[in-house]
């Protein structure tokens, strides 16, 4: 069992990573108690792995409660919030209750963003199942749900007390899923590891194939950047912003698409390419980056073109939904762009450029 540790003061907490961790996990919550626990999943989660969780949680709590929710990024909005507030509610939770959210990037943001503002705010862990999860969203204290005019629009930083990232959950992962996951890694090595790239080249076909070294490896790694940058910029106000590499593009294509259409991982992917692409005709990397970087996209099994999201004005659709970005200031969008491989800045670009980018990686 492996821990890294997210350094931030009073707000510190480990993120541990292995197999099997329960009933190892027991002293983890030690300092984590309450006379309830409620655990928020989702019913495809619930099917394979709440049984044992809750019959672990309830060796350390007296009562353990459930609330599943659907499962799909179309159901991270206000009604699933209202649930978990609902089920607390008539539950009589009060402050001490804690929040366990089992289950991927949309049970993860929207546990995080209710145990932020319930009652002013509760405490709560993660179990990610998903690798996306378990190597991005479940790490840094981010919570959210998406509003129809954009994704993780509303919100707040919110930091869980402790993250399980358990690998044996991975096993019954689909291979769409786990592909999805490894948008998150890729994205690692252009903004901060070079060798992490050089090594998912090499050990690609290990992780696909779900061997727990690999899996190990790459969760563990994944989450030592992550920490680096979150204990350097918790809320995102400079250095935080480069993790989110191709997201812009991203999330324009959920919110263009429809939430659920497209995994949040897929998106990234064919997001990066064109924040790839970008960063070549701002003659920042040049053009065997780029290939270098879609050639991995495309091995790990996922898109590296993005949609037509608007038959009309394609490229104008996007733009219109990128402005709505949270990194975008008075209407000025802002790219995470490659600034030499291993490093990450912020640019702005000309509508112009933006739209010859998306109409040379679209459709």
């Amino acid at each position: 069992m492996h821990s890294v540790e997210i350094s931030l003061g009073d707000r510190s907490y480990p993120i541990v990573i292995g197999s099997r961790i329960f009933p190892d996990g027991l002293p983890l919550l030690a300092d984590i108690r309450s006379t309830t626990a409620v655990v928020v999943s989702n019913t495809t989660v619930a099917r394979l792995h709440l049984a044992g969780w809750t019959a672990f949680l309830a060796t350390v709590y007296p009562q353990v409660r459930v609330l599943e929710l659907p499962d799909g990024e179309e159901f991270k909005n206000g009604n699933s919030l209202d649930r978990i507030f609902t089920a607390l509610l008539e539950w009589g939770c009060d402050r001490k209750t804690v929040l366990f959210a089992l289950g991927g990037g949309v049970i993860g943001d929207v546990t995080g963003f209710a145990a932020a503002t319930y009652m002013r705010g509760i405490a709560f862990v993660q179990i990610p199942t998903t690798l996306l999860a378990q190597v991005d969203s479940s790490v840094g204290g981010k919570t959210a749900i998406n509003h129809r005019l954009g994704k993780n629009m509303i919100g707040a930083f919110y930091q869980p007390r402790l993250v399980i990232c358990d690998l044996e959950m991975l096993a019954t992962l689909p291979q769409r899923e786990l592909s999805a996951g490894l948008a998150e890694v890729i994205k690692y090595g252009p903004i901060a590891d070079m060798a992490l790239m050089d090594w998912l080249e090499a050990s690609l076909d290990a992780v696909l194939a779900k061997d727990r070294g690999a899996l190990a490896h790459v969760v563990r790694r994944s989450c030592e950047i992550k920490a680096w940058v979150v204990g350097q910029d918790e809320k995102e106000t400079g250095l935080r912003a480069i993790l989110n590499f191709g997201h812009t593009f991203a999330h324009a294509i959920e919110a263009g698409m429809g939430y659920g259409v497209w995994l949040h991982g897929e998106a990234v992917a064919a997001g990066m390419v064109m924040a790839a692409e970008l960063s070549r005709r701002l003659g920042l990397v040049d053009g065997f980056f780029v290939q270098r970087l879609t050639t991995l996209i495309q091995r790990a099994g996922l898109p590296v073109r993005g949609p037509v999201i608007n038959a009309a004005d394609n490229a104008g659709r996007y733009l219109d939904l990128m402005r709505v970005d949270k990194k975008s200031e008075a209407g000025e969008i802002r790219f995470v762009v490659i600034d030499g491989p291993g490093k990450a800045a912020l640019r702005t670009a000309s509508d112009a450029l933006v739209r010859e980018v998306i109409g040379a990686c679209c459709g």
